[in-house]
């Protein structure tokens, strides 16, 4: 297994470029075309996984989308309602233009049944942990074996977390089937198994430790990959990140300058138990967030004021986009402005430039 010790997942991408440059094998044979598949599986370890958004411009990855999934996920969501707003084209990967019957989210907190009755995974593993901090059977399941005969177009990639709390950490690692590295392990999973991990480690009251990305088939599909690679190679990026030497990668990672930094999710401080008061909390009102129609007011919780993530991050947020959809150019960039999440707000700013 070859293994890719990165900081965060910025530092990431270009890594796995490399990797697959170097090692890849061309399969043809892929349902979605030709791709260049890693020989071995690859584990990626993040020393710092809430720096969990990614600035390259030559991905043009959309944070906006990324972030709101993240959310949809942790409210345990598998409609298609609540996200087309940012992304139409997830109803490809829909057998009936309604529902992902693979969304994680769901898998998490209400897919899984015992004796008839739906388990919040979360929750159930929120209490282990918090019960016994040493506890190794802490596994948060997303592959079911009904998956194993479907013919549909959305079964999980991640099929499993492991969670334990060392020194005081709750360190994670995720378990995937087939994982396109562009789209997939150092786009849409390193910011939302990243949401995932800072959640359950604020339901616990601990901090957030390593998150380690196992990948079995570590992949890219050519075109994709020829294209970003070429334009990573011109830029000399590739040449910077696999030196690996410090002042290169402080001069290409916004994390290591300084000029950004993540901002909390959960920041109100309860007394014990803290599960059962911040995850319940913090769970009503992400659903109050989701359902919120941009420029409204946040309803505040009734159960002792509302989290300052809501306001100084997720509302920003999602208010641009609602500007950016309505073709307020100027109000969507006074607004992502207001956002206090200086990661989140560079890399919206910079995309809508783009799009500019």
């Amino acid at each position: 297994m070859q293994v890719i010790k990165v900081r965060n997942v910025h530092e990431a991408l270009p890594r796995g470029l490399d990797l697959l440059a170097e090692t890849g094998v061309c399969l043809e044979g892929s349902r979605n075309g030709v791709v260049y598949e890693a020989p071995t599986p690859v584990t990626t370890v993040y020393s710092e996984p809430t720096e969990r958004v990614m600035f390259w411009e030559h991905r043009n990855a959309n944070p906006f989308f990324h972030f709101m999934e993240g959310l949809w996920m942790l409210a345990g969501k598998n409609d298609l309602k609540t996200m087309y707003h940012y992304a139409k084209n997830m109803k490809n990967y829909s057998d009936d233009n309604k529902i992902l019957w693979g969304a994680y989210g769901w898998r998490w907190r209400r897919f899984f049944k015992i004796d008839q009755r739906k388990i919040d995974q979360l929750d159930v593993i929120t209490h282990m942990l918090d019960r016994d901090p040493e506890n190794r059977r802490a596994v948060l399941q997303m592959w079911g074996i009904e998956d194993l005969a479907r013919k549909g177009k959305d079964v999980p990639c991640n099929t499993c977390v492991y969670f334990k709390i060392r020194d005081g950490k709750l360190n994670m690692t995720v378990s995937n089937r087939s994982n396109d590295i562009i789209w997939g392990a150092y786009g849409a999973n390193a910011v939302h198994m990243s949401m995932l991990q800072e959640y359950m480690a604020g339901r616990l009251g601990v901090e957030v430790g390593v998150y380690n990305q196992v990948s079995d088939s570590y992949h890219a599909y050519k075109d994709i990959f020829d294209d970003l690679l070429q334009k990573f190679v011109e830029d000399d990026i590739l040449d910077y990140y696999v030196q690996s030497l410090p002042h290169n990668k402080m001069r290409m990672n916004p994390y290591i300058k300084g000029s950004v930094s993540p901002y909390p999710m959960m920041n109100k401080k309860y007394e014990p138990p803290f599960h059962q008061n911040s995850g319940f909390r913090w769970d009503y009102e992400l659903e109050v967030f989701l359902k919120r129609e941009p420029f409204k007011e946040l309803r505040q919780s009734t159960l002792g004021g509302i989290d300052s993530f809501w306001g100084d991050v997720a509302v920003p947020i999602q208010d641009t986009w609602a500007h950016w959809k309505n073709n307020d150019i100027d109000s969507a960039m006074k607004k992502i402005e207001e956002c206090k999440a200086t990661d989140w707000r560079k890399a919206c700013l910079e995309w809508l430039e783009r799009k500019l």
